[in-house]
């Protein structure tokens, strides 16, 4: 029943009176204490109680603060129980049972309910005589570096400490955080729950001892969720939240097209496998080296970051269903979680390569030179950089690190996230490879021979010779019929037109080619790119007659350019009629149901566009550089593969396509310094002019090298 309304912000007091209660005690004083306290056997929360209490007489009065919406305050003195459960209304009502009552009352017994707040019957204070227990993590031990030790109790207690070994007391430090151990430290600690119950002091002790064996850092570690490394780690944590490789998105530094323009695969860029991550976080996500939340959707990324997932190779993790969170997966783990954390390690390659050899939904799909086998293969006829009995070299070797921010990036991919440059030639790997004279000298070949291969590398990519073919096959990769994981084939092309159902992901996808030891496709590459992103509208690129998603850029004439060799790869996708921009359709939807209609449709209502609107499908490409699976050198290619002559044509390209062809006929480029000769092979006459004479290319073609290399454009 409404006795009164009024506004919450002016309520001081009920109804402008006491609400009096006659209990049954000796009368004695109870002073207000802060919220939470125990005085006198009575429980108070002084946000709601402006004057003194005594068991005899009881005024209470309502400030303008409202009562507390989450779990019920209890307040027990002899006698009389009060319950505070949730907010109140600027009405209220009073009543006991059914009766109405008045603004104020007087009981011995029974219940009174204004709005939520209830007065009865219990005579005592709730019963803790136990007391809490401190757990450390890591509990104590020997260190090589310095720490960040973390107290937790098992239940809400104050933790106080001392770093000296003296024994602790409530007037020692409160525990508000992790405690930094720099040196070799004894933690002395105890903690105290709001009942007054202590436990005894337990003593920790950490020696730090830089010299030490680096495993004994972990060694006494026990797993406490995703956030376990944050105890030790947090400088690197908060590195790796900040980087590319965590935000999957960045500056765009080298995207000729789209200056100071940030974004990434997080939202914007679009590819001509599953287009874009829009409405499929979970998806595409599950890649991420995040714990499952998106990035930019929690406050704190330090602690949405799985480190698990590169530095413990037997981890693996699952995503819960309803949390959308990952968790770890221990019925397919060899070891214990706990084990886990105690044996980390520096990632090896099957830690990278568990996302990176499977983008694009299957093994070796998308990069067309990385596979599972990758990680563990013995045949350095397949990748002789990465293979055991070859170099054996680790990910981490070529792609370096700066405070966890990776160097390294394709020619398709955006951001960067490390601006180190990845080269062949450094203080550890092929030290005279730059060299334009010498570089590639060898026993077997002649001065002029070695002087033609170690001019290329001014202007071809080491890839270029060195990685003839992609998709190749392992000698002793295993085939997995269910999977498909063994074969190395890679995705040439997708349509998303016909739905086709993999038994190796469970779900429908697109139907896709593969195929095996595919002919690389060659282009000029000065290390930046043209790209496609999520709302841009679609341009034709006139050389392959289909929209075009990512361009490396750089010509025969531009500096700092290089021949690279490229993955060229088609798709067939949706466009929306009016604007002309390519749809991301929802890949979840499509992935469940088959239905492309559904998928399209949804794909337009995320992307803010009308989810009835006309669209099209159409052919999209781009190019993705090759720098994987390098063969060993005497599978490189030789110089007629490229160099063919009229009655022996090239084989692996058409360098007069690509800007080399003579600037005019023979019979017009010779005479400029002598009469008509025989016709020589290209090498022939490369040699005799180049190496020998060192006329400029511009005697013969449209482009000059003079500059860099030293050459003479005049006789």
């Amino acid at each position: 029943m409404r006795i009164a309304t009024m506004h919450r912000w002016l309520l001081s007091f009920l109804a402008g009176t006491a609400l009096y209660l006659t209990c049954f005690s000796t009368v004695s004083t109870a002073v207000v204490a802060g919220p939470n306290a125990f005085y006198n056997a009575t429980y108070y929360y002084n946000q709601f109680f402006t004057t003194a209490l005594t068991d005899a007489l009881t005024t209470i009065m309502l400030t303008a603060s409202p009562l507390p919406d989450s779990t019920p305050v209890v307040f027990n003195r002899p006698g009389v129980t009060l319950t505070i459960q949730g907010g109140f209304n600027d009405a209220f009502n009073a009543q006991a049972g059914t009766t109405v009552l008045g603004s104020s009352l007087t009981i011995s017994q029974g219940t009174l309910i204004l709005d939520n707040l209830t007065i009865g019957g219990s005579t005592t204070p709730p019963g803790d005589l136990t007391p809490p227990v401190t757990t450390p993590n890591p509990a104590g031990g020997s260190f090589t570096a310095a720490i960040n030790v973390q107290l937790s109790t098992n239940e809400a207690a104050t933790i106080h400490y001392t770093t000296d070994g003296s024994t602790p007391t409530t007037a020692s430090a409160a525990y508000t955080g992790l405690i930094p151990v720099s040196s070799t430290t004894t933690l002395t600690y105890f903690a105290i729950d709001s009942a007054g119950n202590s436990e005894a002091a337990k003593t920790s002790t950490f020696v730090i001892n830089p010299a030490g064996d680096a495993a004994a850092n972990h060694a006494n570690l026990t797993y406490t969720g995703s956030t376990t490394c944050l105890q030790c780690h947090t400088k690197q944590a908060t590195d790796l939240a900040g980087s590319v490789h965590y935000k999957w998105e960045g500056p765009y530094s080298k995207i000729s097209n789209k200056p100071g323009v940030t974004g990434g695969k997080l939202n914007t860029a679009v590819n001509a496998y599953c287009i874009n991550t829009l409405g499929n976080w979970n998806g595409c996500g599950s890649c991420h080296i995040g714990a499952g939340a998106k990035p930019g959707t929690i406050a704190d990324a330090t602690q949405n970051i799985d480190c698990l997932i590169c530095h413990q190779v037997a981890y693996k993790r699952v995503r819960n269903a309803t949390t959308g969170l990952f968790e770890p997966d221990t019925a397919k783990m060899t070891i214990s979680m706990d084990q886990a954390v105690q044996t980390l390690h520096k990632p090896v390659k099957s830690n990278c390569l568990q996302c990176h050899a499977k983008g694009g939904g299957g093994d070796a799909l998308k990069r067309g030179d990385l596979a599972v086998i990758n990680g563990t293969t013995t045949d350095r006829n397949y990748d002789v950089h990465m293979a055991s009995t070859g170099a054996n070299l680790t990910c981490q070797q070529c792609h370096t690190t700066i405070d966890h921010h990776v160097a390294g990036g394709g020619s398709d991919l955006r951001p960067t996230d490390n601006a180190t440059l990845i080269s062949c030639s450094t203080s550890a790997c092929h030290t005279t490879k730059t060299n334009l004279s010498t570089g590639h000298s060898s026993s077997t070949l002649s001065s002029t021979t070695i002087y033609d291969i170690s001019h290329h590398v001014g202007r071809v990519a080491c890839q270029t010779c060195h990685i003839p073919s992609y998709g190749r096959k392992a000698a002793d990769a295993v085939l997995d019929t269910v999977t498909g994981f063994g074969d190395q084939s890679t995705e040439t092309d997708r349509t998303w037109v016909t739905p086709e159902w993999s038994v190796a992901n469970n779900r429908w996808e697109p139907t896709v080619v593969r195929a095996n030891n595919l002919k690389p496709v060659y282009a000029f590459y000065d290390g930046s790119s043209w790209v496609y992103d999520l709302h841009d509208v679609a341009v034709i690129d006139p050389a392959t007659g289909n929209y075009k998603i990512s361009r490396p850029n750089g010509g025969i004439n531009t500096a700092n350019t290089k021949l690279y060799p490229f993955k060229y790869k088609t798709s067939t996708q949706p466009m929306h009629t009016a604007s002309g921009k390519l749809i991301a359709l929802n890949t979840s939807v499509y992935f469940k149901t088959a239905d492309v209609a559904a998928s399209i449709q949804s794909g337009l209502t995320n992307m803010g566009l009308n989810p009835g609107d006309a669209y099209s499908m159409v052919k999209a490409d781009e190019y993705q550089m090759l720098n994987h699976t390098v063969a060993p050198k005497a599978n490189a290619l030789q110089c007629a593969a490229c160099h063919g002559t009229t009655s022996v044509p090239a084989t692996q390209m058409n360098l007069k396509s690509m800007g080399y062809a003579l600037k005019a006929s023979e019979s017009v480029v010779c005479v400029q310094c002598h009469g008509s000769e025989d016709s020589l092979s290209f090498t022939k006459v490369h040699s005799k002019h180049v190496a020998d004479r060192r006329y400029d290319c511009s005697f013969c073609h449209n482009f000059s090298r003079a500059a860099e290399r030293g050459l003479k454009t005049t006789k």
